[in-house]
């Protein structure tokens, strides 16, 4: 089973377990938790409103993993797991519709997606966010996956100073190799912000980052989420060993 119990990560008093969700119950716990924070929190337009779940197409064919705080049996963060074999039988990755990814169409059977990344407000902190990585990371190496992508998410809510920011800083730091670039289909007018030249890395993207992992482009912009929406791809080969080993140590701990 996939199962991480790393209490010495976490705040006091919390002691959280890292699974993969076995029963539809425990997904719908995660949609929940997905809902309040995108829709209620973030002002997303979601389809599933009037039940309280964010809940798509894509979710029927995805792992996810759930952390939950086992004082309180309280789901309080959450990954969707989507495979490159379930993808290419639904038609795509959901990265696919803000995407053009025919550069790494030749990596999709190597690949796999994670997305609707989201944290309760009271455990967003490095203990909560190492749980879930060392979730993903068991998972990539049992089944020996050897790319990881995702939709990053930046806020629009000053307008896109800092999306622009962002993307600009990155493209001369951690912008992959040409042929792995991806085109999004609805392209912020970049040239038309004026750039916030000190804008913080969102966690996500920060955690990303420091394993060593590429934007693969330019921002697309997501409307239901007013985010602009950065490709990250981390091809496990070139994790940095001092975030594989914790990673890896970590994700191991249950065998």
């Amino acid at each position: 089973m996939l199962q991480s119990q790393l209490q010495r990560h976490a705040q006091p008093r919390k002691s959280i377990t890292v699974t993969l969700a076995r029963r539809q119950h425990e997904v719908r716990e995660a949609q929940r938790l997905r809902f309040k924070v995108f829709a209620e929190e973030m002002g997303a337009r979601l389809p599933g409103r009037e039940y309280g779940v964010d809940c798509d197409r894509f979710d029927p064919h995805c792992e996810h993993l759930i952390a939950r705080d086992t004082d309180t049996n309280e789901v309080v963060g959450t990954y969707r797991i989507l495979s490159g074999a379930h993808a290419c039988r639904i038609g795509g990755f959901y990265s696919d519709e803000e995407f053009d990814l025919t550069r790494l169409d030749h990596l999709r059977g190597d690949m796999v997606e994670i997305g609707r990344s989201c944290v309760h407000p009271d455990y967003r902190n490095g203990a909560t966010i190492a749980l879930l990585w060392s979730g993903l990371a068991r998972y990539m190496e049992t089944h020996r996956y050897r790319y990881l992508i995702g939709c990053a998410s930046i806020s629009m809510a000053d307008g896109g100073r800092s999306a622009a920011g962002i993307y600009h800083r990155l493209r001369a730091t951690n912008l992959c190799p040409v042929e792995h670039r991806v085109f999004p289909r609805c392209e912020l007018p970049l040239d038309a912000y004026d750039c916030s030249p000190g804008a913080a890395l969102p966690p996500l993207i920060k955690g990303y980052v420091r394993a060593g992992a590429y934007i693969c482009g330019a921002p697309a912009w997501d409307p239901d989420f007013n985010t602009a929406d950065l490709l990250m791809m981390l091809p496990m080969a070139r994790i940095e060993q001092r975030y594989a080993s914790h990673f890896l140590r970590a994700a191991r701990q249950d065998r």
